[in-house]
This record gives C-alpha cells, sequence and structure tokens, in this order.
C-alpha cells in the first residue's frame, strides 16, 4: 500500500502572545504566506496558541478564510465537570480546532503527567473529534540507560493503547535533550526512533494506521536543518517551538520544499 502523507508544520507558541498579538502574528503569517505563494495542499501549516488567544485566531481564520490550522496546546481529560482551570476538548471542538497536542515534554516534566494521564488525553481528543497530537521522546538521562527510541516507544505504545486502529493521530518526537538548546537531533538520530515509532504504531494500530500517520520531528526545528529532516523517509514534519513565533522563520520553515529542493 502506498500513502502519501501530506507534510505538517506545526508551530508550538507555549505560553507567549496574548490574543491582540496573535491577531497580528496570524495575519502577518497568512499574508507572507500568501506572498510566497504557498501551497498549503502540499505542506500543513497550523499555529497552536495559548487558550485565551484560540477565540481571537478562529474567528480571524474563519472570518478572512485564511488556511492556516489551528489547535490547542492541552487538554482535559474529562469533558465537564467539577475541574477548575481544565479546558475541555468539547469546548475545543465547538472552535473548529482540529489538533490538540497532547504528553508534551513540558506537561510531562512541569505538571506530572503520567502516561496514564496523557492517555486518557489522547481518548478525549479522539472522543470529541480532535486529532492529538502525541508528543513523546527522552531525556539525556533515559538515552543514556536505555539506548535510542526505547523511552519514546514505550510513551507511544500506552498512550494509543486504547484508541481504535482507524482513529487519527499525528506523532511528535521530540529529544528533551535538544530542545531549546540550539542542538538538535540529527537527522539520522531522528529517523532511527521516527522508524522505531511506525513500526511501534503498526503492531499496535496496525499497518494501514502506521502508513497513513505522520511523524514530527521537535527539539530545536529551523529553516536551515528543516530540509535535512524532512528528506528522511520517517520524518512527515516538524513541531516548532521558538522558531514558531518569529513570523519570517516560521513561513520559511512551512515553505521548506520551495528552498531546499526535497
Amino acid at each position: 500500500m502506498v500513502t502519501t502523507r501530506t507534510p505538517l508544520i506545526a508551530g508550538n507558541w507555549k505560553m507567549n502572545l496574548d490574543h491582540l498579538q496573535s491577531i497580528a502574528f496570524v495575519q502577518k503569517l497568512a499574508w507572507s504566506l500568501k506572498d510566497a505563494k504557498h501551497d498549503y495542499s502540499t505542506v500543513e501549516a497550523v499555529v497552536f496558541p495559548p487558550f485565551t488567544d484560540l477565540r481571537s485566531v478562529q474567528t480571524l481564520l474563519d472570518a478572512d478564510k485564511l488556511h492556516l490550522g489551528l489547535g490547542a496546546q492541552d487538554l482535559s481529560a474529562h469533558d465537564s465537570g467539577a475541574h477548575t482551570g481544565e479546558i475541555s476538548g468539547a469546548f475545543l471542538s465547538k472552535l473548529d480546532i482540529r489538533y490538540v497536542i497532547v504528553g508534551h515534554s513540558e506537561r510531562r516534566t512541569m505538571h506530572g503527567e503520567t502516561d496514564a494521564v496523557v492517555a486518557a488525553k489522547v481518548v478525549a481528543a479522539h472522543r470529541n473529534g480532535l486529532v492529538p497530537v502525541l508528543c513523546v521522546g527522552e531525556t539525556a538521562a533515559d538515552l543514556e540507560e536505555h539506548g535510542p527510541s526505547a523511552v519514546p516507544v514505550a510513551q507511544l505504545r500506552a498512550a494509543v493503547a486504547d484508541l481504535p486502529a482507524d482513529a487519527e493521530i499525528v506523532v511528535a518526537y521530540e529529544p528533551v535533550w535538544a530542545i531549546g538548546s540550539g542542538k538538535a537531533a540529527t537527522a539520522e538520530q531522528a529517523e532511527q526512533v521516527c522508524a522505531a515509532l511506525r513500526e511501534a504504531l503498526a503492531d499496535v494500530l496496525g499497518s494501514d494506521s502506521a502508513a497513513a500517520t505522520r511523524i514530527l520531528y521537535g527539539g530545536s526545528v529551523k529553516s536551515s536543518n528543516i530540509a535535512s529532516f524532512m528528506r528522511e523517509p520517517n520524518v512527515d514534519g516538524a513541531l516548532v517551538g521558538g522558531a514558531s513565533l518569529d513570523v519570517d522563520e516560521f513561513a520559511s520553515i512551512v515553505r521548506f520544499p520551495s528552498h531546499v529542493g526535497v
């Protein structure tokens, strides 16, 4: 079976930009990509603003008929109830949000999210018609103790265990040791882990699901190194952190086919 996976470039803004700044940013990004005649059918571009920005960005995308995708940075495992401060996937789906990041390394480390919590959030996303962008990855200590791919594969298996085989997901491999360091994994390192993740997906959800699932690399991605990652057969895009806050830089990453000859 031959499956063509549309590359996905996802910009995780983390806790940056208020709702007014986000409107200006998205307008400028959309204009920049339009000026460059970007074809969104060849590379999908999605922004993940903070919760307080989502309605403003959604309104702008809808009113101006912009083709940028919209995602949220997290969701609750619960759909409603006495969960102060939590955000329901049902609420997100009402905002025409398509994607939601689940299990980001910062949530795992700073908020103590276990594999069980991440798995419950993945199921909640699917239950509400959202596509989870499941983040998996290892710390420097994990890498030294277990070697490449062992920890990310274990995290993936735990997270998707309760999903139906036909559920749409995106997987993002983020080597925690590379995030924010300015030192990305090599393309070969990323490919090795992404290939192992695809094998695990095939084992848990079946070969069709594994072939269709996009696997992203995340960890100090820049316009200067995106080409090397995108040449690898099992890397289908990038989860971009810091560089996604620079309009020109992020637009350049989205436009990787036009200037790298991939």
